[in-house]
C-alpha cells in the first residue's frame, strides 16, 4: 500500500512527532510505501488564496506535489494536537489547500457530491490535555466528528479509525511507552504488513 503520513505539530520533540515517527517506522516495516510531511518542518503555507478555490485553478508546485501524494495514496495517517477542538491551523490550511475540490471531492451535474477516496483508508492520531470524560460530555468529541464526517467521510472514507491520547500534560514516560506501542498495533491493524 502507499500511505500518506501528515503531521502537523510544531515542536520536533513532541509526543506527536514520536507517534508520527512510530507510524510511519511501522508501516515501513510492514512493506507499505511512506510518504511523510512534517508541514513545519517543511513550513508548508497554509494560506488558501481566493485565486485558488476554483477547482481549475493553477496551485503552487508543493500543493501540486500534495494533491498529487493524495490521489496516489491508498490510505493516509493524520498526527495532530488538540488545539480548541481543531486541528492546528498549519493542518487545516493543508486540508483547505489540498483536499481541495476536484481532489477529494467535487461535486456532480446535479449538486451530488463525487467521492474521490472512496475505497481509501484513514487512520488519525491526536493528542490533548482534557481528561477524555471532558472531551465527551462538554465538547462532544469534535475532532471525531470532524475527521470521520465532515472530511473524510465526505470524500468517500469509510474505512476510518481515530485514537486521542490524553493527558499529555500529565503522562509519564512509562505512559508514553506504552502509548506508542497503541500506535504500532493500530498502525498494523489498519495497514496489514503486504
Amino acid at each position: 500500500m502507499n500511505v500518506l503520513v501528515i503531521l502537523g505539530h510544531q515542536h520536533p520533540g513532541s509526543f506527536c512527532h514520536a507517534i508520527a515517527e512510530t507510524a510511519v517506522q511501522t508501516l515501513r516495516a510492514a512493506g507499505h510505501e511512506v510518504t511523510y510531511h512534517d508541514l513545519y518542518a517543511e513550513n508548508f503555507d497554509p494560506i488558501l488564496r481566493h485565486h485558488q478555490i476554483p477547482k481549475d485553478s493553477p496551485q503552487d508546485p508543493v500543493v501540486q506535489r500534495h494533491c498529487e501524494e493524495v490521489r496516489a495514496a491508498d490510505g493516509y495517517v493524520i498526527v495532530h494536537p488538540n488545539w480548541w477542538a481543531q486541528p492546528p491551523a498549519i493542518l487545516k490550511g493543508w486540508i483547505d489547500r489540498v483536499l481541495r475540490q476536484g481532489v477529494a471531492y467535487e461535486f456532480g451535474p446535479s449538486g451530488q457530491v463525487v467521492e474521490h477516496l472512496a475505497g481509501k483508508r484513514a487512520l488519525v492520531f491526536t493528542t490533548s490535555n482534557t481528561p477524555r470524560d471532558v472531551e465527551l460530555a462538554v465538547f462532544g468529541d469534535p475532532l471525531e466528528n470532524l475527521w470521520k464526517t465532515c472530511i473524510f467521510g465526505f470524500c468517500g472514507v469509510r474505512d476510518f479509525r481515530r485514537r486521542n491520547f490524553e493527558s499529555i500534560v500529565l503522562s509519564t514516560p512509562e505512559q508514553r511507552r506504552q502509548w506508542l506501542a497503541e500506535v504500532r498495533q493500530a498502525t498494523l491493524d489498519h495497514f496489514p504488513a503486504s
